[in-house]
């Protein structure tokens, strides 16, 4: 009973720090270029694109703004729909197996 204990006691404090590796995550960010510079994304540490950056060179100004929002909404919503769908997945392979343990930590 006491390696029970022990090892229940193990757990919670590996989800405690998990939870608190996850909250910095959110915070990070990056930036990827492509043509030189002509195109920028950048994402947070969540796979979610905050910004996307076109020359103007590229495309007609008054275009450029609603395009840069447009990619950003698509994109986005691909990413949302894919996670969706992955849980999904798992949830249906591992049925009743995980207990209480949540799927963020498999994905």
């Amino acid at each position: 009973m006491t390696n029970f204990m022990q090892m229940f006691g193990q757990v919670k404090e590996m989800q405690a720090k998990i939870q608190e590796v996850q909250q910095k995550v959110a915070h990070l960010q990056a930036t990827g270029e492509s043509g030189a510079g002509l195109v920028k994304a950048t994402v947070n540490g969540n796979k979610k694109i905050l910004k996307i950056e076109i020359d103007p060179s590229i495309i007609q100004a008054e275009e450029q703004a609603m395009l840069q929002d447009l990619i950003v909404a698509a994109v986005n919503m691909a990413i949302q729909s894919v996670e969706n769908k992955t849980k999904e997945m798992v949830q249906s392979h591992t049925a009743g197996m995980l207990g209480n343990l949540p799927l963020d930590l498999l994905l």
